[in-house]
């Protein structure tokens, strides 16, 4: 498996940031010229995983999200969204649909959201260092260049 093309940024974890994120990965992602179906789920699991980093790693601060991408002549894309926050003490019990560790109107899904949408979910973290997220995505087909 090579990588044809890869991207990265940084950007400060404002709730304003969230569609950016989606919409720059969403753009990153259409060079593979995915279904509509398939560019949402990318969308959907973008957001979610952003959102996890202004929520959860970084609740009372302003932190900063890094996020990659990758896509292989395979049709796979691969994005990686890190933050430097808080970490996740247990990732098994993260994961459970419904839990959620701030409470409030949060519906503790957003793990969840993410392994519905995309063929595989990765995730490191260590408290009080942070978390990284992988999320891995199989293209059912890809633009043919003629150039």
């Amino acid at each position: 498996m090579k990588i044809i093309n890869k991207f990265s940024m940084t950007m400060s974890s404002r709730s304003a940031n969230e569609g950016f994120a989606r919409a720059t990965v969403a753009a990153f992602a259409a060079q593979l010229d995915p279904t509509l179906e398939e560019i949402n789920d990318i969308k959907t699991a973008v957001s979610e995983a952003v959102t996890n980093c202004i929520v959860h790693a970084y609740r009372e601060e302003i932190g900063k999200i890094y996020i990659s991408g990758e896509i292989t002549d395979t049709n796979v894309i691969k994005i990686k969204i890190r933050d430097k926050g808080c970490g996740i003490e247990d990732i098994e019990t993260a994961m459970q649909p419904k839990y959620t560790s701030v409470g409030g109107e949060r519906a503790g899904l957003g793990f969840t959201v993410m392994q519905c949408f995309m063929d595989s979910i990765h995730v490191r973290s260590c408290v009080e260092k942070g978390t990284t997220v992988i999320l891995t995505k199989k293209i059912s087909h890809r633009y043919i260049s003629n150039g």
